[in-house]
């Protein structure tokens, strides 16, 4: 199958209907494997999933290198979406810390485009608000990168209304990038509706809860050393098992539908507008094309409704994050 395309934003950008979140690639879900996140990648062209997700502090560095690899004389194939934002020395995350200086970046844009292997990026993102720098002066670098050819899109991830409405204001945004799946549903009460009142489109990250709406789930501390699940709220204790119960819908669903859970979590997705773009991350070629396959899933009115209400916002045990995480979200 092809995927179909959805347009994000009103400015032009138009990707395919799912994304690939290419994180996994390189880190936090265990050890990685070159050669099967290119396959991966290729494949992902081949079935028409040409929407890739990357940020400069994923490694970091090393997943826009692969992507870079991976693309090398395919580039007019495949939309890009990196982020800028988070402070790197000496080739290492600095915890939280956060940096949107207009230098910086212009230098997190230059570092980009020579990983990338490419003289633009279709969709930067501010990976995390920079609560030292104002957000007009943010939109500005970003349009003047625009104006320059070097960006082509402006979006903002995890932002908050205020903010969202700051940037917009000075620079059309095209696209806001924050975790949303049937288990986490902190849009819906007042981003979502100001996202569709200024034209602004959504890219769900995290759209299999982690994972733990695959069903193929352990507890965190079963998870190896470098596996972030270790440290998720949700994957831990009692909430475990609370959660374990809330997800058992999408695995009835999915057997009325002969799917996966996983298919039925983008489904779900997928049905909530047409300017809602899921980016799941995965850095196996089986995985992929079980993403993909979601496409084609219909959903009824009954199918969305019981969903809903199991899945409601009471019913999932644990912050989505640790806390310091969490600090990071503009909300």
């Amino acid at each position: 199958m092809s995927l179909k395309t959805r347009k994000l934003g009103t400015q032009g950008l138009e990707v395919s209907a799912i994304g690939l979140g290419c994180m996994p690639m390189s880190q936090s879900y265990g050890p990685a494997d070159q050669d099967e996140a290119i396959r991966t990648l290729h494949r992902s062209i081949d079935l028409g999933c040409t929407f890739f997700d990357t940020a400069e502090v994923y490694g970091p560095h090393t997943n826009e290198d692969l992507l870079g690899r991976a693309f090398k004389g395919r580039r007019s194939e495949v939309t890009i979406g990196t982020k800028f934002g988070f402070k790197i020395v000496e080739g290492k995350q600095r915890g939280a810390e956060t940096t949107s200086r207009p230098e910086d970046i212009r230098k997190a844009v230059e570092g980009s485009l020579k990983r990338l292997q490419t003289d633009y990026i279709d969709l930067l993102y501010q990976h995390r608000v920079d609560r030292n720098v104002p957000m007009e002066d943010v939109a500005g670098t970003v349009g003047e990168l625009v104006k320059e050819g070097k960006v082509k899109y402006f979006g903002l991830s995890e932002a908050g209304i205020a903010n969202i409405r700051k940037a917009h204001a000075v620079f059309p945004v095209s696209a806001l990038q924050s975790e949303y799946s049937l288990w986490e549903r902190n849009l819906e009460p007042e981003i979502i509706p100001v996202l569709r009142e200024l034209g602004i489109g959504l890219v769900p990250f995290s759209p299999l809860g982690r994972g733990f709406l695959t069903g193929k789930v352990m507890r965190a501390e079963e998870y190896p050393e470098n596996d972030h699940r270790r440290n998720d709220p949700r994957y831990q204790g009692a909430n475990f098992d609370e959660n374990v119960k809330a997800a058992e819908i999408v695995h009835a669903v999915a057997r009325d539908h002969n799917a996966t859970p996983g298919q039925i979590a983008l489904a779900w997705l997928l049905h909530q507008g047409d300017d809602v773009v899921p980016i799941p991350g995965t850095k196996r070629q089986s995985y992929l094309e079980e993403n993909v396959g979601a496409a084609a899933i219909a959903l009824s009115a009954a199918d969305l409704a019981s969903l809903d209400a199991a899945l409601a916002p009471e019913k999932v045990s644990g912050e989505r994050y640790a806390s310091w995480i969490m600090a990071t979200v503009d909300r």
